[in-house]
């Protein structure tokens, strides 16, 4: 894990990390640390494929919240539902291991899980970090929904060219943890939690 992000911004804010079901989803535990680091509150929501590659305890322990991954989960304390308590709760959310079916279905507007259905109620900045093969990165679907979602607001840190999960090299490679973790500060810190359209990295 590298360093705590440089530059501020995070002191005191409150972040929602959303895991999606990439490989890459093990990453997670280092951003979580990393805002920590960082000195912002962070809570977790997980897609049902995010948690067959890291165990919500992990998050939970790094993060100091529960950590939701069930839709139907009522929240911990008071009426209502967990999703649409982390949804006004947030002043930025950070979707990371974004694959291509997280990206689709965020596009299309569905909230059919915990991170979808969040992230609909959600009315902070999204910032997305993605994941996932180089065809898949390089589709036409993808591309459509990933410009479907900057038209909407969302910032885009990553992905970037590397080795992936297959061996291959090639564009597809979620940006390191560090590199989301300045990016967020960075969005924080310039527009105090108000949304900001374009692209970041």
């Amino acid at each position: 894990m590298s360093g705590p992000a440089s530059g501020g911004g995070l002191a005191g804010r409150r972040v929602l990390v959303l895991v999606g079901g990439s490989v890459a989803a093990f990453k997670a535990a280092d951003v979580v640390a990393l805002l920590r680091v960082g000195g912002a509150e962070v809570r977790c929501a997980m897609t049902p494929a995010a948690t067959r590659f890291l165990g919500p305890l992990t998050l939970r322990a790094l993060s100091g919240n529960p950590v939701v991954t069930d839709l139907l989960t009522p929240p911990e304390r008071g009426p209502g539902m967990e999703h649409l308590t982390l949804s006004g709760w947030a002043e930025l959310q950070v979707a990371v291991a974004a694959s291509a079916n997280l990206i689709a279905r965020l596009a299309l507007g569905l909230a059919d899980d915990a991170v979808t259905a969040t992230v609909l109620a959600c009315r902070a900045p999204l910032l997305l970090a993605p994941a996932m093969e180089t065809a898949m990165w390089e589709h036409p679907a993808t591309r459509e929904h990933v410009t479907t979602l900057r038209n909407r607001g969302a910032i885009l840190v990553g992905p970037v060219a590397g080795r992936l999960a297959s061996g291959r090299e090639g564009e597809g490679r979620m940006a390191e943890p560090a590199v989301i973790v300045e990016a967020a500060a960075a969005l924080l810190a310039e527009g105090g939690g108000a949304a900001r359209r374009g692209p970041v990295g």
